[in-house]
């Protein structure tokens, strides 16, 4: 097994050396590194009821509209603490391939900010960011930072202008995603000739289709998931173990020459 990972991880380097374009979709495996939750494992945010919610409940924009002193109280525990999370090794890893050259764009369903906080520059959040946040009458922004203090006090965050109810910049279940973040991956999805996935299920649609838009246009692609996915038999490699795909990559990855990517058309 150890040789056949090596060999494995031999012909991805080749891969991302050769790639003309290379993209990258992460999921809430990669998370998970840093302590912080996966949602669809045996040990993951929906195995379990909170106060007698199905978490996609919570998590529903209707719900949100009816009890958001209820979506915080959750949201306390699970959402806003993020600011004691450091990236992983897989966050690091493709940080230093953008950097490098490498890596052309990178789309994420987590909402987490870790692959900014990376230092991730050309990064997509499919389904917002707690970062951001805004009021539900005024529009009125705030930053996490505004934010979380608030939360943790165990109080409902209400707008400084209009004192209406804020919400987090997140795509809550009943919500659409931004129709230009989808369309921009779509776009890209299509021109990569490498498209990695890691830490992520690809169950949950529209981002579990972007692999296929690379597919269809004679890309390479590679998986990075414990659990297996409906792209097993289409990918060109898979590798089940997150952490050690990017400790055995990182190091190379930092030495890598630098080079050039090529300009992405919007």
């Amino acid at each position: 097994m150890a040789r056949d990972f090596a060999h494995d991880l031999e012909t991805l380097k080749s891969l991302i050396i050769e790639s003309r374009m290379t993209v990258a979709l992460t999921g809430a495996g990669v998370s998970t590194l840093s302590g912080i939750p996966d949602f669809r494992s045996t040990s993951g945010v929906y195995a379990n009821r909170w106060h007698g919610y199905d978490v996609e409940e919570v998590l529903s924009i209707s719900f949100f509209n009816r009890n958001p002193h209820l979506f915080y109280q959750w949201g306390q525990q699970f959402m806003y603490h993020l600011e004691q999370k450091s990236p992983s090794v897989i966050h690091t890893l493709l940080a230093i391939l953008e950097e490098k050259g490498y890596l052309n764009a990178l789309f994420t369903q987590n909402i987490d900010m870790l692959h900014t906080k990376a230092g991730s520059k050309k990064c997509w959040e499919l389904h917002g960011s707690a970062a951001h946040h805004s009021c539900t009458v005024c529009n009125a922004h705030y930053s996490y930072e505004q934010i979380a203090p608030v939360v943790q006090k165990h109080e409902v965050p209400r707008c400084t202008r209009c004192q209406a109810i804020v919400r987090p910049d997140i795509v809550f279940y009943g919500e659409n995603l931004d129709p230009s973040v989808i369309n921009r991956a779509v776009e890209m999805f299509r021109q990569a000739s490498l498209c990695i996935v890691l830490g992520s299920s690809l169950l949950v649609q529209p981002a579990a289709s972007l692999p296929s838009y690379a597919l269809a246009h004679g890309s390479d692609l590679v998986i990075v998931n414990a659990q297996s996915t409906s792209y097993e038999n289409s990918a060109t490699l898979n590798f089940t173990d997150l952490a050690q795909f990017g400790e055995a990559l990182l190091p190379w990855a930092r030495g890598l020459q630098k080079r050039h990517g090529l300009a992405l058309r919007p």
